[in-house]
């Protein structure tokens, strides 16, 4: 019996930003083969080079609309790393709470406005859940769509209260930040949080209080506490976990299986004399590389980072390059080649490891391990989940990133706790040439920033951001990038409709744009169009 290779294109493939295609082959409904590639050449390295070292701190967060407070994050964590500088506690707590506050509005942001739309899809529309997703998740009309993408731009008035703005605020600075909070701000602050969690993440998301979620570790746990009361079952989270295993959501996007963190959150008191290789110990949540393939931990360092460009468009050659080496060339008028170059983003890896998953699913197994230092934080349910279920899935990775609204939230109160107000927020550093690194974990996942400077000017800098290590293309070995790799087995219902590829896209919060069209390669018909958003 002979069998029918059809190919996809899906250009673009996600809800907010338009830079990722996908190629898919299927065969007897399944995808046997994948290929993304990002269309939209960014240059932020480019731009730097040979600029005032803190440029970074007004360019980089410009890189991204919805997380600009992790590449301030990064760019400030570099020069202080470069610079040896001192920063104060209180400096180091209002990063964090910025941070924090970010990526808690990212949460329903995401969930409601990029993902769950899908849920509406009309595949679904034997499901007995189907007219309650419709009436939950629809978009603009949805009930928990509405309230959970208005009240996703509370969190970030906390922001503004420290940076005067957001987003593209650039408070945070070499050597601690530009703000100095006072009583009522901090008053404030605690209003917002308060709002946040009574109005949306107790009554909407999970049903319960905060300290009763706090309770599940387990699998089994979880499965309880969705029987325990009707509330549970019928929140958000309880629905969607139903909605999605009835959907098979639960069965595909596996992926690689191995998972990277750089950890994220220093601790006030651990990291004031901060230096690339004192990072790992000082986190609040641990970094690490987690191999689900057999169940073991590794801890992560930036040395161990490789950028391959065999399949992208630079002129950089075929090797293995660590960030401070790279030197960013891009190809002028480049064509699609899918056996040769084919994107903007490069292959990036684990110099011993290999190509590795990043984002919220990642930063939870990893947080799950029993490795770590007695300040760091450890929880173990996601990490149970993924291996009672038997691995990841794009079902799973939705409630690993939801799963951390609980914690992120505790740690914001922890840090208005913890303010000084009396204390320094500043120390001014002495800029020197010298090589700095600064890393954290944006709401997708792992991002890190390089630079060099050298006769007081930005000599390099290199980025790699959570979407470089997960939507890069083939590396040097012809090994699948990440989501290249969770879209193999996928089943596709409906080659006219292909909603399944943007479930597995989406899972990883491919940051995208909201129209999708769908080509058939050999005779150039359109198969599709449709506006999902």
């Amino acid at each position: 019996m002979s069998t029918t290779t059809e190919t996809l294109d899906i250009a673009p493939v996600g809800r907010v930003e338009g830079d990722l295609d996908v190629r898919v082959e299927i065969e007897n409904g399944v995808v046997t083969n994948a290929w993304t590639h990002a269309e939209m050449f960014r240059g932020f390295e480019i731009i730097l080079r040979g600029k005032d070292p803190q440029a970074g701190l007004v360019v980089t967060p410009r890189a991204c609309g919805i997380c600009g407070a992790s590449h301030l994050t990064c760019a400030a964590w570099a020069l202080d790393t470069a610079w040896r500088t001192e920063v104060p506690r209180n400096a180091i707590i209002a990063r964090n709470l910025g941070q924090l506050v970010e990526s808690i509005q990212s949460q329903p942001r995401y969930f409601y406005g990029l993902y769950a739309i899908d849920m509406t899809n009309k595949k679904y529309a034997k499901s007995k859940y189907y007219a309650e997703a419709c009436r939950r998740f629809s978009a603009f009309s949805g009930t928990s769509y509405e309230l959970g993408v208005t009240i996703s731009g509370k969190p970030v008035e906390i922001y503004a209260l420290l940076g005067g703005q957001w987003p593209h605020s650039s408070y945070m600075v070499p050597g601690g930040v530009m703000c100095a909070p006072t009583l009522t701000d901090v008053t404030r602050a605690w209003g917002i949080l308060e709002y946040f969690r009574r109005n949306w993440l107790e009554p909407v998301w999970l049903g319960c209080s905060l300290e009763r979620y706090e309770e599940i570790h387990t699998y089994d746990q979880f499965q309880a506490w969705l029987e325990e009361k009707k509330e549970h079952a019928e929140s958000d989270l309880g629905f969607y976990w139903r909605a999605g295993q009835d959907y098979g959501l639960d069965t595909y996007g596996a992926g690689l299986g191995r998972y990277v963190t750089w950890g994220y959150l220093p601790h006030e008191d651990r990291y004031q004399h901060p230096t690339i290789d004192g990072r790992n110990d000082a986190v609040i949540m641990k970094s690490g590389i987690y191999d689900g393939k057999t169940d073991k931990f590794t801890t992560m360092h930036q040395s161990r980072v490789r950028e391959n460009m065999s399949h992208a468009w630079y002129n950089e050659g075929s090797d293995d390059f660590h960030p401070f080496e790279r030197t960013t060339q891009p190809v002028q008028k480049n064509a699609h080649n899918f056996s040769g170059t084919y994107s903007w983003a490069t292959a990036v890896r684990d110099q011993e490891l290999g190509r590795c998953e990043a984002g919220p699913l990642s930063r939870q197994l990893v947080a799950g391990g029993e490795h770590g230092l007695p300040w760091q934080h450890k929880d173990g349910l996601i990490l149970d989940m993924y291996r009672k279920m038997g691995g990841a899935s794009v079902h799973l990775r939705q409630i690993a990133r939801m799963h951390e609204a609980v914690k992120l939230y505790r740690e914001a109160e922890r840090c208005l706790r913890e303010l000084r107000l009396g204390e320094p927020f500043y120390i001014k550093p002495k800029q020197q040439d010298g090589a700095g690194w600064g890393a954290t974990e944006a709401a997708r996942g792992a991002l890190a920033h390089w630079v060099s400077v050298k006769d007081g000017k930005i000599e390099n800098y290199q980025i790699i951001a959570p979407t470089t290590w997960n939507v890069g293309p083939r590396d040097g070995q012809g090994v699948r990038g990440p989501i290249e790799e969770a879209l193999v087995g996928t089943p596709i219902a409906n080659k006219h409709d292909p909603v399944e590829v943007g479930h597995v896209a989406r899972s990883f919060d491919s940051c995208l744009v909201c129209t999708v069209h769908a080509y058939d390669k050999k005779t150039g018909e359109q198969l599709a169009k449709f506006r999902t958003a």
